[in-house]
């Protein structure tokens, strides 16, 4: 027989939040360096071609990688605007990327791998906060 204890132990509980408010601040900025530092890499790794074939496998691990971001960020704080503030600034250095740069050179083509990217790595994320902000828990907790 399962008690309730057990099922909340398997589905896997968001950490508690850190006692110390300089540890929770320094998790934030960290979460916010890697949106910066994994949308680099995505970016460098999205024209990726196996053959004559594109392979953007960076777009399907940045729903990923943004999800966890999401994730982390939760385990800090329960505000789910604030949870969000990776992804914004996902979505930023995206737009920084898509824009032409002093050279009038463009790091993101205008192709549907780059539409790929951009669906991938806000609607994932996106779609994890609604079922959070839909989930049982959450609508007995307002």
């Amino acid at each position: 027989m399962v008690t309730s204890d057990q099922s909340t132990a398997r589905r896997g509980v968001r950490l508690p939040a850190p006692p110390d408010p300089l540890v929770a601040g320094l998790i934030v900025v960290l979460l916010m360096v890697d949106a910066l530092i994994t949308l680099a890499l995505e970016v460098l790794f999205l024209p990726l071609y196996i053959g004559s074939m594109p392979l953007p496998i960076a777009a399907l691990v940045a729903g990923v990688v943004n999800v966890g971001l999401v994730y982390g960020m939760a385990s800090v704080t329960d505000r789910l605007g604030f949870v969000f503030a990776p992804i914004v600034l996902w979505l930023f250095g995206f737009l920084l990327c898509a824009s032409r740069g002093p050279g009038g050179d463009v790091m993101l083509g205008n192709d549907g791998r780059t539409l790929l990217l951009l669906a991938c790595g806000v609607l994932a994320p996106m779609g994890y906060l609604y079922s959070r902000a839909n989930s049982p828990r959450a609508r007995r907790a307002g």
